[in-house]
């Protein structure tokens, strides 16, 4: 921690003192706080919130420096700059720049990959599954476990007579331990495609190891044990509504009594809804009123919805059957992806030489968990 942050968090302490010696003045005379007081309490307020964004940027500008300094290891700036496709020729014609950065035979401390090419892949990561979209994602530079505070119960209050003691009652809260499981693919790519195809071949790759990185990262969110894997988000689901129908259907009534079983706390934040298998998403598109009106509300370019509520089709889900969770509703930001270093991409031509071939190699670390269960619940289809 730096001294400048250091000196701020201090300050800002003084400053909680300082309304505290206050507020304790008027409760020792047994009387409310007068107009002197309560604007020397709003002045000392100003102050920590200046201290408080001083604060804020300080520590953005320790964690940019130490991500400067990550991504420029193994590096040499040069000016030049080129596309994605022309870079990844360029290495075959005996040159010695990657893109904006010096080329280098792959180490586990090098990246040869630009930046851009990056932003490809992770975009493409979150195409083929809704878990990076609808969750909170924390980025973190390094790999180490982390353990995010939830609070489970809140402090309570009591009808108490006049001149009565006051109860104590402090919120409750628990944990969830995140760390870094790491997964990873090779695509490896001849180096006669690299030098002769008349397409984007750095789109291809790009989509490739996107789509592998983001199919098991969905996956393992999804429906992960948390046993050397995530705690995903149909696991960590509080359970919701039996169906009471066969082969594991349900009704509209049903999903209607699931958005319910949510606290009206998380089911009316902006980020609450649905998420289904596909084929739940086909039983919801088929449910009608009495006079044979869809309920289902189909929009372009952003979510579908039911009942007001976006719908989310993820391929991870179980398919609407027997004892099957095919439906979870809620918070979907209530769980929580952490990315240790984002997604790394690196490539070498001396992995594969004698094959005359260039492998590219993709690695994502993340974990996840549900901050609270109480804030998605499961339908789970009957068992007869």
């Amino acid at each position: 921690m730096s001294s400048f942050i250091r000196s701020q968090e201090e300050l800002r302490a003084n400053l909680f003192s300082q309304i505290k010696d206050v507020i304790d003045g008027a409760e020792a005379e047994s009387r409310g706080l007068d107009s002197e007081e309560i604007n020397k309490i709003n002045a000392i307020e100003a102050d920590i919130s200046r201290a408080d964004e001083a604060i804020t940027a300080a520590k953005r500008n320790e964690e940019r420096m130490v991500e400067a300094s990550t991504a420029a290891k193994g590096f040499i700036p040069v000016a030049e700059t080129n596309t994605d496709e022309a870079v990844l020729r360029s290495v075959l014609n005996g040159e010695s720049r990657m893109g904006n950065f010096e080329f280098r035979t792959l180490t586990s401390s090098s990246s040869t990959v630009p930046t851009g090419f990056a932003d490809q892949v992770f975009m493409a990561a979150r195409a083929v599954g809704p878990i990076l979209e609808t969750s909170e994602v924390f980025n973190t530079t390094s790999g180490e476990d982390i353990v995010y505070p939830v609070m489970s119960a809140y402090s309570t209050a009591e009808l108490k007579a006049e001149g009565s003691a006051l109860p104590s009652s402090d919120p409750t809260f628990t944990n969830i331990t995140l760390g870094a499981i790491k997964y990873g693919v090779l695509v490896p790519v001849s180096n006669e495609l690299l030098t002769d195809s008349g397409f984007d071949i750095s789109r291809v790759i790009a989509e490739q190891a996107g789509n592998a990185l983001g199919y098991i990262l969905n996956s393992e969110h999804t429906t992960g044990d948390g046993t050397g894997n995530p705690n995903g988000i149909v696991t960590a689901a509080g359970s919701g509504v039996t169906g009471a129908g066969t082969a594991g259907g349900f009704t509209g009534d049903e999903l209607i009594d699931l958005i319910y079983s949510v606290d009206q706390g998380y089911r009316t934040r902006t980020t609450a809804g649905f998420m289904v298998s596909p084929t739940a998403a086909a039983a919801m598109r088929q449910l009608k009123d009495d006079n044979g009106r869809y309920f289902y509300d189909i929009r372009v370019g952003e979510p579908d919805q039911l009942f007001g509520y976006s719908v989310r089709e993820n391929v991870h889900m179980a398919a609407v059957g027997t004892g099957a969770k095919s439906v979870i509703f809620g918070d979907l930001a209530n769980y929580k992806v952490r990315l240790a270093g984002g997604i790394q991409l690196s490539q070498s031509s001396d992995y594969a030489f004698n094959t005359d071939v260039t492998t590219f190699r993709a690695i994502a670390r993340a974990d996840g968990d549900l901050a609270n269960a109480d804030a998605v619940k499961y339908f789970i289809g009957s068992a007869a």
